[in-house]
């Protein structure tokens, strides 16, 4: 892949981070730690993408004097992807509370492997704050692809774009067609993807997982 499609991407080197990854790639974890694991994933990465949000000087009266200390100037809005999307809200909204949410439900046709739509509910104010788009997997990226051109639509102007893993495909793909969105991943997988779409080093189907729909587990 080109060097240019990773000039906005971000990849997670952090031990502990390293360490979730690895069991949430573990067939033998259950649904119960993998929605677990991917929550605190996403709640230790959550310090970095948001290091940018605005704050305000609040005066304030603490036990010894009164004086300014900053406060986030505005909430964002967590974007998930159904339905995998949905594991990783928590993590984000441990951060802060007040947090809003919007919905965007794609699934993908297994034959064409693109994205259809079926949902799309965002706050009335989605358009004037920040916008954080999660799923867990960024294979194709056709699905992240989608998602960023709805909330462009719906006047977006800063978004960006966190999973857990990410792929050379998907990278590319919505790199190349929205170079100002930044990635965020914790783990850059580089090898091609399977047949369905599917990235090989990785925990197989996230929204299954997260929801207990399968289980890889040996039987």
């Amino acid at each position: 892949m080109d060097s240019k499609y990773m000039q906005n991407v971000t990849v997670f080197n952090h031990p502990l981070i390293r360490h979730k990854v690895t069991h949430l790639c573990d067939v033998n974890t259950g649904s119960k730690e993998f929605c677990e694991i991917v929550s605190e994933i996403t709640m230790l990465m959550g310090y970095e993408v948001l290091k940018d949000l605005p704050t305000k000087m609040v005066e304030i009266q603490a036990p010894l004097s009164r004086f300014e200390s900053p406060v986030l100037a505005e909430d964002f809005t967590i974007v998930p992807i159904l339905r995998a999307g949905l594991g990783m809200v928590d993590g984000l909204r441990s951060l802060l509370p007040t947090a809003k949410v919007g919905h965007v439900g794609l699934y993908r046709d297994e034959e064409t492997l693109k994205p259809v739509q079926y949902y799309f509910k965002m706050p009335v104010d989605v358009a004037q704050g920040e916008v954080i788009i999660v799923d867990p997997a960024f294979a194709t990226g056709v699905s992240a692809d989608a998602a960023i051109t709805l909330l462009k639509e719906a006047g977006c102007k800063r978004i960006k774009f966190m999973c857990i893993f990410a792929n050379d495909q998907g990278i590319e793909f919505v790199a190349s067609r929205h170079p100002e969105v930044p990635i965020y991943a914790a783990y850059h997988s580089t090898l091609p993807l399977n047949s369905h779409g599917y990235i090989v080093d990785a925990a197989g189907d996230a929204g299954d997982r997260v929801c207990g729909t399968v289980s890889y587990k040996p039987q």
